[in-house]
């Protein structure tokens, strides 16, 4: 590379480094999942606050899976957490889920971006109320992907979830 081509790098690179990053719109109603942490993309205070529109607009996933809490397989649909997180633009090693009775677990950001991890708002095609688990439950493809039949996936499933931090 010769020196005018680096020159030019160095006068543009920082421009583009400080870019701001493509604003995510605030939620319209109700919030039912924030996420907080290291992120690039807010839209309510530190955070990045989803309500449920927000999160049925995002490309959804379906699968059927088996799982502890279920006697048979069901249906979980909503989008893969690696797109709730690319929205608020998560960068990190690490998930910290918090239910709404406080659960907290902490998930492996990677599992986000190699495992295809549903952030679940509808089961068997129909919302899920608060009193069955909803409004939305972190599921892992235990049936597609048998090696996560254990107890250290299915405790990261985190149901009833609130927020997620991102450390």
């Amino acid at each position: 590379m010769n020196r005018r081509h680096l020159l030019g790098l160095s006068l543009t690179l920082p421009l583009f480094a400080h870019r701001p990053a493509f604003a995510l719109q605030p939620p319209t109603s109700t919030p039912v999942l924030t996420v907080s942490g290291k992120l690039s993309k807010l839209n309510i205070g530190n955070a990045a606050a989803f309500d449920m529109p927000m999160l049925e607009r995002m490309a959804q996933v379906s699968y059927a899976t088996h799982t502890p809490w279920f006697p048979q397989a069901r249906k979980f649909t909503g989008p893969l957490l690696r797109t709730v997180l690319a929205a608020a633009g998560a960068q990190g090693t690490a998930l910290r889920a918090v239910a709404l009775n406080d659960y907290r677990v902490d998930i492996p950001f990677d599992d986000a971006l190699q495992i295809d991890v549903v952030l679940a708002r509808l089961l068997d095609d129909k919302p899920m109320p608060v009193r069955e688990m909803g409004p939305l439950f972190i599921i892992y493809p235990f049936d597609q992907q048998p090696q996560l039949r254990n107890a250290v996936y299915y405790s990261r499933c985190a149901w009833q979830l609130k927020g997620i931090e991102v450390l």
